[in-house]
């Protein structure tokens, strides 16, 4: 259970203002069809998630406890210092085409976007850090679609009320707790 509450938190909190959460903002604009998008950000979310913790189980395998625990640390120190740089929708990502309809431009757009994104990173590091990767898994895609889901039905009233710097800064210093804790945990 405790993977699966650290998993949405964090990802929610990550995803505040992200390029994916502008993204999906510019989607429900642009196509105006708020339930295959949603639908779209949930399917490259569970794929794209799903590979990242298969690769933060594979590298638990290969690597002992010590070597592991200084990696998850830094990680999430790093991720910490990360969130407080905000995110802006690169100009390239705006001409997203809408030949294949709202839902498989929604999917191919959110998976390339999550590559090498905050959120993807930080699933790779929780599914290192929990055993359970599925509630992993199943977390950071609630968490996906906690911060995403209501920009594209509500949009650009929402996205103006909610305090993007102070959400990045509770987001940070939560990566950091996490990080000095987990430099703190003994292996044995």
């Amino acid at each position: 259970m405790e993977a699966l509450l650290v998993s949405t938190g964090i990802v929610a909190l990550a995803e505040m203002g992200d390029k994916t959460q502008l993204l999906a903002l510019l989607l429900a604009a642009r196509l105006k069809k708020p339930l295959p998008i949603c639908l779209g950000i949930f399917t490259a979310t569970l794929v794209n998630h799903a590979c990242a913790a298969a690769v933060g189980q594979w590298i638990t395998t290969y690597l002992g406890g010590d070597a592991m625990r200084w990696i998850l640390g830094i990680s999430f120190l790093a991720m910490g210092a990360w969130m407080l740089i905000p995110d802006k929708l690169d100009e390239n990502e705006s001409n997203t085409p809408a030949r294949f309809g709202a839902y498989l431009t929604t999917v191919f757009a959110f998976f390339i976007v999550e590559m090498g994104d905050k959120t993807q990173i930080a699933t790779v590091a929780l599914a290192a850090r929990y055993t359970e990767i599925v509630w992993v898994v199943v977390g950071t895609t609630l968490g996906m679609m906690l911060a995403n889901a209501p920009v594209v039905w509500f949009g650009d009233r929402l996205t103006r009320r909610v305090p993007i710097r102070t959400v990045h800064i509770v987001c940070a210093l939560i990566f950091a707790v996490l990080g000095i804790a987990a430099l703190l945990t003994s292996t044995s």
